[in-house]
């Protein structure tokens, strides 16, 4: 009889696995055996050798043995059992903060023990909190290690003692058993020069004695490069077969009515750049094709890119088809809804507006509007694509900022938006230049086009970076701009996510301002307003009817006031850097020299100011967004709650960039000439996010 597969071996197969621990397990994303092997540590610790006590340093990590002399309970803020060890060479104390009846029998006098922990200076000289420790018969009862000793991800509960000797476990399994299945095809191994499964495996838990303790953070083990590289592959391919499933669909053949677009061109008070027309014209040949468009339009803030979203939907529509626009928050929608309808109405064109606040009567016409054929061009939120959402002749979507609805949602909403036989092509846009690392692996399905040019008359944005104690001379500076015709914004950061209380210290500096400048008119702009406020207010702003605007973080996409010169943006050290450069790129939209100044408060950390400095340095979105990715992580940089697609196990963006290329080359090989092996390594990898082939 064979043995079952090592990921149809259930965790309580192991020995001390009951019901409570393997939902501790689950917790941990753990279902099998298979599971347990691929659970890989943090970082090592050397228990290979044991030290003399009297040798021993402060903020050493070391492993001691020697015998219990004095154990006791000590009374102070709070209750701690203390221990003192001794060897040959000199005494160490124990200190434990929580213990139980249990811990304090087996810590008693006269016992022999061998622990592990970091070196303190205490009260009492030498001291190690809280030791990992074993109690022994005697001194050679219990052999040495003999690899580095791992250091596991856990969960509340779950101690790392444990959690190795379960992993240790399924190690045991491993050697017994043929069935960690080496899904990649040989050849590609021996190409990649990448170890064996069961060795990558073996190297991760068990490191030599002589791996040095940065193997795994340096990024530097072998096990570490194979299992990145499989998992790097198995995202890629994962996001491949959708687009290549997305091949197999049939699209709506879009022909564009060039008399309508050329009408449209005229009435700009610009020209299209070379870069926009370079976009458009890759965008209108996936029109014309019979599968759906999937394409990402990149481009820095104030690129253009809504222009070319125009051109797109005017090319769907004048062939006879609707076209939804999607943006993330209301005031960007409200934003494309003013530019449309000053685009679209005159050329005939109906344009309508949906959003999670639109209800009553407005809500049942627009319905009525959209499945009888009336509305042509529909812009909103999310609520575009509610079930109740129909459309007579839906032929485009456009998905604008797509970082901030995260991959996940964006396959979902691609089998939303499929109505029967027909699906609709796709623009998606971002103003967050997406780097190249991570084009290649969270948008792997999505062909790109990059507007690389800044229209010409833009001024390059001045940033300087100001600690908050020179505040008074900031607002003289807001002054004298106000004084001299220019406006101004003063943005609000807090660090908290509660939208009301963004709000409220937007309201507080709104009132102190203007409190501070009685000459000049001080607008308030934040996400709690009703709609018909907020477009007020930004309307005043765009006329100079107000000079300074207070905003939260609301004004960061889609607002463009040329007039605008100088911008505020207080706690900076709060935001990633896209956002920032996301909101610079508000300011420097006409020929007058802007100036954005970051406001921090003091002390700024090491990671604050490398930040900041990088604003500073650069206004070049794609670079900006490469250190973004370097200082942050891919997490962060998508949108922590959004990054199904991200959480990586063993890999790291950053550090394994270097093998991207031939994780490509590999995907290509292996849907052409082993398509068997893709989904097994979508499931080893990907088991949360399976359902992203299905989409």
């Amino acid at each position: 009889m064979t043995n079952p597969a090592l990921d149809q071996i259930s965790l309580t197969k192991l020995k001390g696995i009951g019901p409570a621990l393997e939902k501790k397990f689950h917790q941990l994303g753990i279902y099998n055996v298979q599971d347990l092997l691929f659970h890989l540590p943090l970082r090592y610790e050397d228990r290979t050798r044991l030290r003399q006590i009297g040798k021993i340093r402060v903020s050493e990590q070391v492993q001691l043995q020697g015998q219990i002399v004095s154990s006791n309970i000590q009374f102070g803020r709070r209750r701690t059992l203390h221990c003192v060890v001794r060897d040959d060479t000199g005494m160490v104390s124990l200190r434990f903060f929580h213990f139980s009846a249990t811990q304090k029998n087996s810590l008693a006098e006269g016992n022999l023990i061998r622990f592990y922990g970091e070196v303190r200076r205490g009260r009492t000289g030498m001291e190690i909190y809280h030791p990992e420790y074993k109690i022994l018969s005697d001194f050679d009862s219990v052999p040495i290690e003999d690899s580095l000793t791992a250091i596991y991800p856990a969960t509340e509960g779950l101690q790392q003692g444990r959690l190795r000797n379960i992993i240790n476990q399924a190690l045991a399994l491993m050697e017994k058993s043929p069935n960690v299945q080496d899904h990649l095809p040989p050849a590609l191994v021996q190409k990649m020069e990448l170890e064996e499964l069961t060795d990558a495996i073996r190297l991760l838990h068990k490191p030599p004695t002589d791996a040095p303790l940065r193997w795994i953070t340096a990024g530097i083990n072998p096990g570490q490069k194979r299992l990145a590289f499989e998992e790097l592959l198995a995202h890629r391919l994962c996001m491949r077969r959708v687009r290549n499933d997305s091949k197999q669909q049939k699209a709506p053949q879009l022909t564009a009515d060039d008399k309508l677009l050329s009408r449209f061109l005229k009435g700009l008070p610009f020209t299209l750049t070379n870069a926009q027309q370079l976009a458009y014209q890759e965008i209108s040949k996936d029109l014309g094709g019979v599968c759906p468009m999937l394409r990402l339009l990149q481009g820095d803030v104030g690129s253009g890119k809504t222009v070319v979203a125009a051109l797109t939907a005017l090319h769907a529509i004048s062939s006879g088809h609707q076209v939804a626009i999607m943006a993330p928050t209301e005031i960007l929608g409200e934003q494309h809804l003013f530019n449309f309808e000053q685009w679209f109405v005159p050329l005939g064109i109906k344009v309508g507006w949906l959003s999670g606040k639109t209800k009553g009567a407005a809500r049942a016409q627009q319905l009525h509007e959209l499945v009888s054929g009336q509305c042509q061009l529909l812009i909103g939120t999310h609520a575009l694509f509610q079930d109740e959402v129909v459309y007579k002749k839906l032929g485009l979507i456009i998905i604008d900022e797509q970082h901030r609805f995260g991959v996940h949602q964006r396959l979902a909403l691609r089998d939303k938006a499929s109505a029967g036989a027909i699906n609709p092509h796709q623009l998606v846009m971002t103003a967050t230049p997406i780097p190249r690392t991570l084009a290649m692996s969270a948008y792997a399905d999505l062909d790109s086009s990059v507007i690389n040019e800044l229209p010409p008359g833009r001024t390059p944005v001045n940033t300087a970076i100001i600690s908050s104690d020179r505040r008074s001379e900031v607002i003289d500076r807001i002054k004298k701009a106000c004084c001299e015709g220019n406006q101004a914004y003063w943005v609000c950061t807090l660090i908290e996510e509660s939208e009301t209380l963004q709000c409220e210290a937007a309201e507080a500096t709104a009132l102190k301002l203007s409190k501070q400048l009685p000459q000049i008119e001080v607008g308030l702009i934040h996400g709690r307003m009703k709609p018909k406020q907020k477009l007020e207010v930004m309307t005043r702003f765009k006329e100079s009817k107000m000079q300074l605007l207070v905003a939260t973080t609301v004004i960061e996409v889609g607002v463009d006031v040329p007039n605008a010169s100088l911008m505020v943006i207080e706690n900076p050290e709060r935001l990633g850097l896209a956002q920032l450069h996301q909101l610079r790129g508000r300011i420097g939209r006409g020929n007058i020299q802007s100036h954005c100044i970051l406001l921090y408060q003091t002390p700024l950390s090491d990671a604050g100011k490398r930040r900041l400095a990088v604003m500073r340095g650069s206004t070049d979105g794609f670079y900006i967004a490469e250190k973004d990715l370097e200082l942050r992580g891919p997490g962060q940089v998508l949108g922590t709650q959004q990054a199904g697609a991200m959480t990586f196990r063993v890999a790291d963006i950053t550090r394994d960039a270097p093998l991207l290329d031939a994780v490509k080359e590999a995907s290509e090989l292996i849907l052409q000439s082993h398509d068997d092996i893709v989904d097994p390594l979508i499931r080893r990898w990907l088991r949360q996010s399976e359902h992203y082939a299905n989409v």
